[in-house]
């Protein structure tokens, strides 16, 4: 990761984050939420449809172990990962939260029709580059960072605390199956299948994974991309 490029870390509040994906062109119709919990009665009161989830969860060495294990687990046994994935590095730091959301747009496409403005250019821009050339054309795009930086300012963050401990994870629904979008990571998670119906639920379980895997830590939250009410 970059150490010039530094971003005020975006907070894991749903209410800036909404603000955040209007400015960037995401129609009013959608918006993010609060998931309250994972079992299936919390899960119903999340608006449906549903179409990406981002947990918010901490780096420590635990987690840091835990990555370096699964990626050579992945590598070892090989995954599909279909073409339609937009997936991108992260490059920048304190980005994640803005990059996940990128991820839960540029997955959508199919049913988020984006309005003309900075999130559809960038697509449409880096739409045929490799991950890591996208994230480079973040650290570029003045009207994506300008934004961020109106949105994080709205958080509880001070300029000290900017050095984060805290990481953003994407969860999409493409052709058919479940994938895990972090920047950190060097390639997309397949989780395997799943269905528009099943999504939900099916996110839900790798969440909850996270959770399982760090007992004593209590610093998880999860926010949904869905329809507003």
């Amino acid at each position: 990761m970059s150490a010039k490029v530094v971003w005020v870390p975006i907070e894991s509040n749903p209410e800036v984050m909404t603000k955040f994906v209007h400015q960037l062109g995401v129609p009013s119709s959608w918006q993010l939420c609060d998931v309250y919990g994972l079992d299936d009665d919390l899960l119903s009161t999340v608006p449906q449809p549903a179409v990406a989830l981002l947990l918010l969860f901490p780096i420590n060495q635990k987690y840091e172990q835990y990555r370096l294990k699964e990626t050579a687990e992945v590598k070892q046994r090989g995954q599909k990962i279909s073409d339609k994935v937009y997936y991108m590095k992260q490059t920048i730091s304190n980005a994640c939260g803005t990059i996940g959301l990128i991820h839960c747009l540029a997955n959508n496409r199919n049913r988020i029709q984006l309005a003309s403005g900075p999130l559809k250019e960038f697509l449409d821009e880096t739409d045929k580059l490799d991950p890591i050339e996208r994230g480079r054309k973040l650290e570029s795009n003045s009207s994506i960072t300008i934004a961020h930086e109106e949105r994080a300012q709205e958080g509880q963050t001070e300029p000290s605390q900017i050095d984060v401990d805290y990481h953003f994870v994407a969860f999409v629904h493409v052709d058919g199956a479940l994938y895990e979008l972090d920047g950190r990571k060097e390639f997309p998670i397949n989780h395997g299948p799943t269905t528009e119906q099943m999504f939900l639920k099916d996110a839900a379980k790798v969440c909850r994974q996270y959770i399982e895997r760090d007992p004593d830590e209590v610093h998880f939250t999860i926010v949904a991309l869905t329809v507003s009410e």
